[in-house]
């Protein structure tokens, strides 16, 4: 038996697109000058983290809790009627669930977007947890968070296989202690070979996940 902790946007639903273009358009309308990796370094954080970033790094002028419900509103029709799993998504966590694996989920996603999303998806009670960033008070790129989680679950940190598509959670997650194994994703294309040299494996997609994280070895690292 396997334990799963899996990231939501980008690893099991195609919402990066989404996110991305909210978060760049409330840039642009507030007249933020931005990074090019601006959307890399927000992903992890949450949108409180997020809201942090563009107020006290950014320089943007807003209450943290009126840009926080911003972000929040304008997300929450979209995960809640539109965002779709990634391919071979749904059928591969089923076959997981059968064959007796823990799987849970941890997101920067607020609990408004993440639990409708998954259940419109029918996926939600696969998932022994399903916790955001927001019931640990932390983020994903605390190394702590991964040790709480772990606590949570009741298995050593290292037992436990770590799926995202973001490098930094990845890498953090690595140096925390868990196995990692990145995921694919069009926004974090550019990061391939940097998640491969940190990680223990690497998926193109959920059609190899079965075999690359249940034998150690992955035939897309």
């Amino acid at each position: 038996m396997s334990t799963y902790l899996f990231d939501f946007d980008g690893t099991l639903v195609d919402s990066m697109p989404v996110y991305a273009a909210m978060m760049l358009r409330i840039l642009q309308e507030k007249n933020v000058a931005h990074g090019d990796e601006v959307i890399k370094i927000i992903t992890p954080l949450g949108y409180r983290g997020a809201a942090k970033y563009f107020i006290q790094t950014l320089g943007m002028e807003i209450d943290e809790d009126a840009l926080v419900e911003m972000m929040t509103e304008r997300a929450v029709k979209a995960y809640t009627y539109d965002v779709q799993a990634k391919a071979y998504v749904i059928d591969v966590l089923r076959a997981l669930k059968a064959r007796g694996d823990d799987l849970h989920v941890l997101t920067a996603s607020p609990h408004a977007m993440l639990d409708p999303c998954l259940m419109r998806l029918g996926v939600y009670d696969l998932f022994d947890n399903v916790w955001s960033c927001e019931d640990f008070g932390t983020t994903k790129a605390d190394p702590q968070i991964y040790h709480m989680a772990a606590e949570k679950i009741g298995k050593p940190v290292e037992e436990i296989w770590f799926l995202d598509d973001n490098y930094n959670a990845d890498r953090t997650a690595k140096e925390a202690g868990m196995r990692v194994c990145a995921v694919y994703d069009d926004s974090s294309a550019e990061y391939a070979q940097e998640m491969k040299a940190v990680c223990d494996a690497y998926i193109g997609d959920f059609s190899q996940l079965m075999a690359c994280t249940r034998e150690d070895e992955c035939a897309g690292q």
